[in-house]
């Protein structure tokens, strides 16, 4: 099967002062329909590697494989969901959740009729006519959630989405992202420095070294039944001993991570 993405021997080097390899031959392949998850240390090159994916950066060396073909330029067949908070805070929600499908030219009574239905979804169905600065920062992420599937990508790119939110909020979202994606089994790849998120949404893990020149040391399948609810599986046997296999593994890395970032 034909992955639907795929980074091939992908290398980052970004020039100044001096030099920085950021990742380094780097090779990831996600299936059509499969979730992976990739977990490492902080500044690890983890985001670096998802802007390559996405097209917005074009690798020092490698070859990035949309469902088959090299990418050239933006990756048409992504949506990008970002760590930051990237609605505009002049739209209400459903001018954002809209915006999208405006940029490509549908007529703006269709968009919005459609924005509407996506924030049914993703339960904000009252709260269209709200502005960014009226929603709490778990409302917020919803919205941003809609604006993303809304234009029904092959392949979606999550960059930390969640670490913001407070730990109840966040499951909350963890499972609403699960329930929309059973639902057409989208291919994903999911940026996290959370294990214990990694484990919980993913059909695979992938664990990345500390940087520079990060890369993969390991990846694990992650067996656990789905349906699943964030919370519950957590409290699982078989939940316990994937993180305690994959800690195993990423605990070094961390070590090495923090002990850099003190050294800046």
């Amino acid at each position: 099967m034909t992955p639907a993405l795929a980074l091939e021997q992908i290398t980052c080097t970004f020039a100044g002062a001096s030099s920085y390899i950021a990742v380094r031959d780097v090779s990831i392949e996600v299936s059509p329909g499969e979730f992976v998850a990739v977990v490492g240390p902080t500044g690890c090159g983890k985001s670096t590697l998802l802007n390559v994916a996405a097209g917005l950066l074009a690798p020092s060396a490698g070859t990035v494989r949309v469902l088959g073909e090299p990418l050239r330029g933006l990756n048409r067949h992504a949506g990008y969901m970002f760590q930051a908070e990237c609605l505009m805070p002049w739209r209400n929600a459903a001018e954002n959740v809209a915006a999208g499908l405006q940029f490509r030219g549908l007529e703006r009574l269709e968009s919005i009729r459609r924005a509407q239905e996506w924030l049914a979804r993703v339960g904000l169905e009252d709260f269209g006519s709200r502005y960014p600065h009226q929603l709490s920062g778990g409302m917020r992420k919803r919205v941003a959630l809609a604006q993303t599937l809304i234009l029904d990508p092959s392949i979606i790119l999550m960059d930390e989405p969640f670490s913001a939110l407070d730990l109840q909020t966040r499951q909350l979202m963890e499972n609403e992202l699960l329930e929309l994606w059973t639902r057409n089994r989208k291919s994903v790849l999911f940026i996290t420095h959370d294990l214990e998120e990694a484990i919980s949404l993913a059909d695979r893990v992938v664990v990345f070294s500390a940087g520079p020149a990060a890369h993969p040391i390991g990846q694990f399948a992650i067996d656990l039944p789905r349906p699943r609810d964030v919370a519950e599986v957590r409290l699982t046997k078989r939940f316990l001993e994937l993180y305690q296999r994959i800690w195993e593994l990423l605990k070094g890395e961390v070590l090495k991570g923090h002990a850099q970032q003190k050294l800046i």
